[in-house]
């Protein structure tokens, strides 16, 4: 049974939206669906001050924002999207198109299609989240989308010239600098000058997710996405600085983030919270930090190693790296997990970044059944079926007719009955005209 250093004071938020927020982003998505353009260009003015003649950029006005960012700034998106982009095309290739004969002329197969349009939404706000961008738009062109459309929110009454060089670079159709629900809901529903996409994907504010929330159905998504998390499991050959420096770094997204300590030292444990304490004031982001961290950061130390990985798989964290002496044990060990770092040497910033795994991943114990963001979400796996041969269509036909009648589908039942006597003579007792057997498919 593990013990408790540090307990979280803040509840972790329910799963549901905030219902104030609900109602707003109810009502933006209602004003946008009947109001087209008016109604997009209404909410940019009251919410971003944002009111451009066009909310796409030219393929001029990105040319001249992409000039202004640095060539070392260029340089390094290039690599992180190069990362991106092999990882993506290694889970492409990993996705085959079949066929096989399960019976005598009986072919079923699957086809892997990419959806037509995706919609990616590149956050602002309080961090300019370009990484957002190799993540959502690479991916999908990867996948094979032919129209991928990118959005960011304006920065300081301007497009973010970094975002929108990322969303370029990773090959965006279509930049719009518009955020909030107004973006999201022009992109899911279309406009009189936005064409609706099939997909939409990105992390957003509470308003963003729960407009993806309430849009789903009507448009897929990546996830419902919440807050950042982050969980550490360590043995005692962890460092307690590293742990306190890596918790750190995940706190600082938002005031609401969980980050959860696993160890089976307590000497790990407390030394962790010493440093955690000494290196808050220091933090440019420690604000942010500390309030994670006072709310919903945590410390257990539990008995032995299987039972860490046991309540690690309980939260199912969307992060989830292990400092201990052996990392690898932890593939045979745990499931639950959006994302899994192994060793010192990989640190969560690593995936959101640059390393090449997709940073869209699942939150609030969605990882119990999911996974995050990757090329197979924009791919639409279906199926297919012929049958050559008359004898194998007319043993199907009869079994067919056997079955649908056991659940009073007599409709399907005579779908079967039908091919039984055109392709092999059997009786036809409901039709009234006699029917001749066909000669076989070409």
């Amino acid at each position: 049974m593990s013990r408790v250093l540090k307990q979280a004071q803040g509840a972790v938020p329910a799963g549901g939206a905030d219902p104030a927020v609900a109602d707003i982003v109810a009502a933006v998505i209602s004003d946008v669906r009947a109001g087209g353009d008016g109604a997009v260009r209404r909410y940019s003015a009251q919410f971003d001050d944002w009111s451009p003649v066009s909310f796409r950029l030219s393929e001029q006005e990105i040319s001249k924002i992409v000039s202004t960012v640095p060539d070392t700034v260029l340089d390094d998106l290039r690599f992180a999207q190069r990362q991106v982009q092999g990882f993506a095309q290694a889970q492409r290739d990993s996705i085959r198109d079949f066929e096989v004969e399960t019976l005598d002329g009986v072919f079923l197969g699957q086809r892997n299609l990419p959806v037509d349009a995706s919609g990616a939404y590149v956050p602002g706000g309080r961090y300019p989240l370009t990484a957002s961008a190799h993540m959502t738009v690479l991916t999908a062109k990867v996948a094979g989308v032919g129209r991928v459309a990118a959005t960011t929110p304006p920065s300081q009454g301007a497009p973010p010239p970094i975002s929108v060089a990322a969303m370029h670079l990773a090959g965006a159709d279509e930049i719009y600098v518009l955020g909030g629900v107004q973006a999201v809901a022009a992109l899911a529903l279309g406009t009189e000058t936005i064409a609706p996409v099939n997909i939409l994907t990105g992390p957003g504010n509470a308003y963003v997710a729960e407009a993806k929330r309430q849009l789903f159905g009507e448009v897929g998504i990546d996830l419902f996405a919440g807050p950042t998390e982050t969980l550490i499991v360590a043995d005692d050959h962890a460092d307690p600085f590293t742990v306190a420096v890596d918790l750190l770094s995940q706190a600082e997204h938002g005031p609401d983030s969980p980050c959860v300590l696993i160890t089976t030292s307590e000497t790990v444990g407390r030394a962790t919270l010493r440093h955690v304490e000494e290196l808050l004031p220091g933090m440019p982001t420690g604000k942010v930090a500390a309030a994670a961290w006072r709310g919903y950061g945590e410390v257990h130390v539990a008995e032995s190693l299987d039972e860490a990985f046991a309540l690690a798989d309980a939260y199912a964290s969307e992060h989830v790296q292990i400092l201990t002496e052996n990392p690898r044990r932890a593939l045979a060990s745990m499931s639950n997990f959006g994302a899994l770092f192994l060793g010192e040497r990989t640190c969560v910033p690593y995936g959101d970044k640059l390393i090449g795994t997709n940073h869209v991943l699942p939150t609030r114990g969605a990882a119990r059944y999911t996974g995050g963001l990757w090329v197979g979400k924009f791919l639409k796996t279906v199926t297919y079926q012929e049958v050559r041969e008359d004898l194998s269509s007319a043993q199907l036909g009869k079994i067919c007719g056997r079955l649908s009648r056991l659940e009073q589908f007599e409709g399907h039942a005579r779908s079967g009955d039908l091919r039984a006597a055109r392709f092999a003579g059997a009786e036809l007792p409901w039709a009234e005209m006699p029917i001749r057997p066909q000669s076989p498919c070409p």
